[in-house]
């Protein structure tokens, strides 16, 4: 949560390279490359930035093997963008996108190539054109515009911003699967990869869903929710692998140069964006912390923390500058931002401590098709000339919960020594030594659940033994700078 702000970028994500999947050379076009030229600082400023770091040059690298491969290439720009949400994505122009959480659940470099082959086919068979007919917020199926009027709200109301891709088809995710492999294999890494990577991917879900009270809001991946994981796509990819003769591991999947690129890579939340853990977030720059009561959710994003709560109530938490009347002017000016020429009416306003501190909370009606809309906006002076502020509505006809009283309550400025504790992760890889053992190597995990991320992270059963030499993923505190 390094800048904070409403999503309004997703529509960008609705258009896509032109044309039918092709045969040798594929030519973006003049404006769909100033397209994506002119938006891809906006995008990056919304998602988290680019990761700069050396795993950047060589993600492009990759990318530009299997854009060749394609037929794209010197057409395209390969970003790794600053963010731990599994995913990739690309948008026109041939502007395409990995994260550093995608960059830490594959194990391999021809893995990795397989998510960028999966995304190039996705530009070269024009789905991105094909979804752009659809209404965004219909196919997300959040509340529509016309509702309140103010589209501010319609995103909030369906955290839209966690959405980074389209949704497929099942038949355009088998046409993206069946070019990425064909690249994939001409790109001269192992076709096999590509079921490999699926399962990677079906692994994370799985992890990340047993050990939800870590951080249930990711308790699906997004590439997953935008990709849909089923078994039958990963046997469909594993038989098209067979189905080109050529054996598991004929060609190469790089995984001893892989590993040795994401060593140190950040892993986890960014502290520049601040710390979700579990139900509290901490952010040891900013210096402020709150927590949410049972029943809530937190995702973290560069511009805010998206928040889902019980019994369909939905928000954000952000921050910005202190405006000169203080924190009720922060309030009112959020307010006119978020309402727009909705119509509505203000039902409360109450000013007071919270945490020690000055704060303002704005309760409003906006009127909708489905009946009154409860806004809550709660407003902080959190010093130094900064402010934050919760924003919560709650489904039509349903009045603010007293968990979103709680929540509000629990804002306050985290101590020197809290913010100290606070450190970054970084995956390391190692290598296994005799003796070493599945147990052993996980002990040495920063993690709550440390043996369940290590078998995920290295794609393997705990009844496999591990073999001396082999390299490994561990996640390890960041150093102390």
């Amino acid at each position: 949560m390094a800048r904070f702000g409403m999503a309004a970028l997703l529509a960008l994500l609705l258009a896509g390279c032109g044309g039918a999947p092709a045969e040798g050379p594929v030519q973006v076009s003049e404006a769909d490359r100033a397209f994506g030229a002119e938006q891809h600082p906006r995008l990056l400023a919304e998602f988290g930035g680019a990761y700069d770091a050396p795993e950047a040059a060589y993600v492009a690298g990759v990318g530009e093997r299997i854009a060749a491969a394609a037929g794209l290439g010197g057409q395209c720009v390969f970003t790794l963008v600053n963010s731990d949400v599994v995913n990739a994505f690309a948008v026109p122009g041939c502007y395409l996108y990995v994260t550093r959480g995608m960059l830490a659940i594959v194990g391999s470099e021809a893995e990795l190539a397989s998510v960028l082959g999966h995304e190039v086919g996705h530009i070269v068979a024009a789905h991105s054109r094909r979804q752009e007919r659809r209404s965004l917020f219909r196919r997300l199926g959040v509340i529509a515009v016309s509702l309140t009027g103010s589209e501010r709200l319609t995103r909030l109301a369906g955290q839209a911003a966690q959405y980074l891709t389209l949704r497929y088809s099942r038949n355009q995710e088998y046409e993206s699967d069946d070019l990425g492999l064909r690249y994939l294999q001409a790109a001269g890494y192992d076709p096999h990869a590509e079921g490999e990577m699926l399962a990677a991917l079906a692994n994370n879900e799985r992890f990340t869903a047993v050990t939800a009270g870590r951080d249930e809001a990711r308790s699906i991946p997004e590439w997953a929710r935008s990709h849909p994981l089923t078994q039958n796509r990963i046997d469909r990819a594993r038989e098209a692998a067979r189905a080109t003769g050529l054996a598991d591991d004929q060609l190469p999947e790089n995984a001893p140069a892989y590993l040795r690129e994401v060593d140190g890579l950040l892993f986890g939340d960014d502290p520049e964006q601040g710390f979700v853990l579990g139900r509290r977030f901490a952010h040891p720059v900013m210096g402020i912390s709150f927590e949410a009561p049972p029943g809530f959710t937190l995702t973290n994003s560069p511009r805010a923390v998206l928040l889902s709560g019980p019994g369909g109530v939905r928000g954000e938490f952000g921050g910005g500058p202190m405006p000169a009347g203080g924190v009720a002017a922060y309030a009112q000016a959020l307010a006119t931002a978020l309402v727009g020429q909705a119509a509505g009416d203000v039902a409360g306003v109450e000013q007071g401590l919270v945490g020690g501190l000055p704060s303002v909370v704005v309760r409003m009606r906006i009127q909708a098709e489905g009946g009154v809309v409860p806004l809550t906006i709660a407003a902080y002076d959190s010093g130094g000339g900064q402010a934050h502020h919760f924003v919560l509505l709650s489904p039509p006809g349903q009045a603010a919960s007293a968990a979103s009283g709680a929540l509000i309550g629990s804002f306050r400025l985290l101590l020197p020594e809290e913010a100290a504790r606070l450190r970054p992760r970084v995956i390391r890889t190692v290598e296994v030594r005799p003796g070493d053992t599945v147990a052993s190597l996980s002990s040495l995990m920063a993690d709550a659940h440390p043996q369940a991320l290590f078998l995920m992270l290295n794609g393997r059963a705990a009844d496999r033994a591990l073999r001396p030499g082999e390299r490994v993923k561990i996640v390890t505190f960041a150093p102390e700078r």
